[in-house]
Formats: structure tokens, sequence, C-alpha cells
């Protein structure tokens, strides 16, 4: 059963827990781990560590068994300048159950790490030119997927906001939504489907069975430069293919 000190125990050194599962105040945990309390409560809000246990609304005790993943979690900020959303996603890594769901971490890691940090809310994008209609019908369509924020607010961050703002410098390029309607999002979509789900069965049947213990590293380096791949087979078949259209519909016409 874990202890928690009364609000009336004196803090000293030879006090502090020696136990890994006493529960102890920040002021102690901060000590113990050599990280700054006020780092600590950051690492809390992010949902890298767990909520301490309330004695009242002013007394919170932690867990010292979380001082290992506190001095991990700032070892990797300071060695591989992770962001916290990231190192969270290392962490959970650790407790994975298969190697399917450990290539799934890393390749999502490498989704996050990519992504634009910004965030932006549903009234600033109609406010900034985005018609609440077309927002909602890409919503629906599943292109972009809002986080609730506060008071129920939609909120597009990372890659949902990047294709929003494509989107939008089209239009701002001149490309109205006859030439471009928003639309061609959903068609996209299901030509992209069968490009991912070949991807997926490469990564699945090629690197999970043969990378042992590199499957992390592996599979990170397999989703960046298959998404560079993809990038410059589309360039390179671009041009050959409008020509080849062109072909078929001067041949279809006589």
């Amino acid at each position: 059963m874990k202890r928690v000190p009364t609000s009336r125990a004196k803090e000293t050194p030879a006090s502090l827990p020696s136990r890994a599962n006493d529960l102890v105040k920040m002021s102690a945990l901060a000590r113990m781990s050599g990280v700054p309390a006020a780092t600590i409560k950051h690492y809390v809000k992010e949902g890298l560590l767990p909520a301490p246990s309330r004695t009242s609304r002013n007394m919170a005790y932690y867990d010292a068994s979380y001082v290992p993943r506190i001095q991990r979690i700032k070892e990797l900020q300071r060695t591989r300048f992770l962001p916290l959303k990231v190192i969270k996603r290392v962490l959970e890594e650790s407790a994975l159950s298969s190697p399917e769901e450990a290539m799934t971490v890393a390749i999502a890691r490498v989704l996050e790490q990519a992504a634009p940090d910004d965030r932006r809310s549903a009234d600033e994008l109609v406010r900034g030119g985005l018609p609440e209609a077309q927002l909602d019908f890409l919503v629906q369509l599943g292109a972009v997927s809002p986080v609730l924020g506060e008071g129920a607010t939609r909120v597009f961050a990372g890659d949902d906001l990047e294709i929003l703002r494509v989107l939008g410098a089209a239009r701002g390029a001149g490309l109205t939504p006859e030439m471009l309607p928003f639309t061609i999002v959903g068609e996209y979509a299901q030509a992209l489907q069968a490009l991912v789900r070949a991807e997926l069965r490469m990564f699945r049947e090629g690197v999970l069975p043969r990378a042992g213990a590199d499957l992390t590293e592996l599979t990170e380096a397999a989703t960046v430069l298959s998404e560079r791949l993809v990038v410059l087979m589309r360039r390179k078949m671009l041009v050959p293919t409008l020509r080849a259209l062109l072909a078929e519909e001067a041949a279809s016409s006589r």
C-alpha cells in the first residue's frame, strides 16, 4: 500500500522515500529526479506522466517511481531534441505488445515530426476566408480531422491545417472553385488509398519480418524514403501521362 505523507510532515533529505512506490511532494520529486518542478508539471500537463494523487485542492503527491521516466524524458529532450509529443510515443513504444504496434508508433512518430506545429480554430479559418460549408465537407469526408478545444471549439493542427492552407493558397493563386473544386480532395483520397495500402503491405511483408531489433529505425527510414519516392515518381510521370491522355483523346475523336 502506498504511503501518503501528512501535510504536517517536514520534508528533509532524510525523510525522502526509501521505496520506489512511496508518494512524495513535487519538491521531493524534483530533487530526486534532478528536473525542475515546473518542467515535471509540464510533463504531467502534456500527458507524459500520470496525474498526481490529491489530498486537497492545494496538496498533491507523486509516485516516486516516476523518477526514471522523468529523467529519460529530460535526456531525450537534451540529447535528441525531440518534441514532447514524439517522446510520448517513444515511451509508449516500450509497452507495446507486438511488432505491428511498434511499427505503427514508428510511422506515427515520423509523421508527427514532419507535420507543422501550428493550430487554428474553425472560426479563425472561416474568418480568414475558408467557406464554412467547404470546411464541413472536408471534415465529413475525413480529409481533415479536428480536435475539440476549449468550449468544444473545433481546432485544426499539423497536416490537417496544412491541407486547408494548401486549398486556401489555390484560391489565392486564382484557381476558382470551378477550376479546382474542394471535392477533388475526395478523388485524391480514393486514388491515394490504393497507394497507401501498397506501401503498408510492403512494410508488413518486407520490413517487419526481417528488421529484428532494428524495426523502429528501419521503419522510420522507410517512411521517410517512401514519401520522397512517391513525390519523385509523381513528378516523373506527370508529363508523360498528360501526353498519353491527349493522344488517347485525339485518337478517339477521329
